[in-house]
């Protein structure tokens, strides 16, 4: 059975959610060595299926930190979040967590088709791999059926909703120990309307950023979140840039970029504390996220030119 959990509260229920959270929340208290004993005891990471990014991340997306995926409409970044909530299901055996994953849709993206394929995908690349009787017994819970029923789904259709049901995560993440995946796809929708002045947006992106960290750390999930694109102008040159300022972006942990360069997807890692800025080269199948040289598999989505980068960017911006 596929998990569903529709954000349901009143507008005024959410508002009152939000002004009795403040906008923060209160991060663990650790001692810098505690925090580094921590660190290294539970380093962990979610793979991508692409070789390639995960060598680039250090061993694939992590556990503890949060992770922001940004680029232009069609270049991939629900496909990876996607995979993500796929892949973070992978048995221990395997190499995985055996973990489950909240999926928060603010767009309206999340295709239930799509997840069968890469989930199917997945199955079928450990069934591949199996070699000793734990692995035997593992495969034989590792099914569609299971991992669709370890996807909780939240819809939030606005800034409100989704801010009420950060609030209310935490004692959910508490009742639910084997979740290892927080996903926001995305944060910047529902942020980017209804809003007169922009200190109050700024106030509310801080407070919503502090909760993730906080989730990050003190319930040991791997929190990504995707970003849409904006036209940065200075003097007569402009430049396609993550939304939601500048402020946002010391937020996440790391800071991925997915972008077309002529008929390629490249990700770009361009923030992060423990691996160095690189690009790597990648593709989408019908399995899923991949090395763009893993197989010849067509692209699910033509190569964008110029022209539909920028018709793109204009249909992003008005979310």
């Amino acid at each position: 059975m596929f998990c569903v959990a529709e954000a349901s509260l009143y507008q005024q229920e959410a508002l009152e959610a939000v002004r009795r959270e403040g906008g923060g929340a209160a991060v663990e208290s650790l001692t810098a060595l505690e925090l580094l004993q921590k660190e290294d005891e539970e380093l962990r990471s979610i793979v991508t299926f692409s070789s390639q990014l995960d060598a680039a991340l250090g061993g694939g997306v992590q556990i503890g930190k949060t992770t922001e995926i940004s680029g232009g409409p069609g270049v991939g970044k629900t496909q990876l979040c996607l995979q993500l909530a796929v892949d973070v299901q992978v048995p221990q055996c395997f190499g995985g967590l055996g973990g489950q994953v909240v999926y928060i849709d603010t767009e309206g993206g999340f295709l239930l088709q799509r997840v069968v394929d890469i989930a199917a995908a997945a199955v079928r690349h450990c069934s591949l791999l199996v070699e000793d009787d734990e692995q035997h017994v593992a495969i034989d819970t590792f099914t569609v059926e299971t991992v669709l029923s370890n996807m909780f789904l939240v819809r939030c259709h606005d800034y409100v909703e989704l801010l009420a049901e950060l609030h209310l995560l935490s004692d959910f993440l508490s009742n639910h120990p084997r979740v290892r995946l927080l996903v926001i796809d995305s944060v910047a929708c529902p942020f980017r309307k209804h809003f007169d002045e922009l200190s109050q947006r700024t106030r509310l992106l801080n407070g919503l950023a502090q909760q993730l960290i906080a989730m990050a750390t003190s319930h040991e999930i791997a929190v990504v979140i995707t970003n849409q694109m904006t036209t940065r102008v200075h003097g007569s040159q402009s430049q396609l840039v993550p939304a939601l300022g500048d402020s946002w972006g010391h937020a996440p942990t790391t800071r991925l970029l997915l972008q077309w360069m002529g008929p390629h997807r490249l990700a770009a890692i361009f923030k992060s504390p423990d691996h160095m800025n690189s690009t790597v080269q990648y593709q989408i199948t019908s399995d899923g996220f991949r090395d763009a040289d893993q197989s010849e598999q067509p692209q699910r989505k033509r190569p964008r030119t110029d022209t539909d980068q920028s018709a793109g960017h204009q249909r992003d911006t008005s979310c």
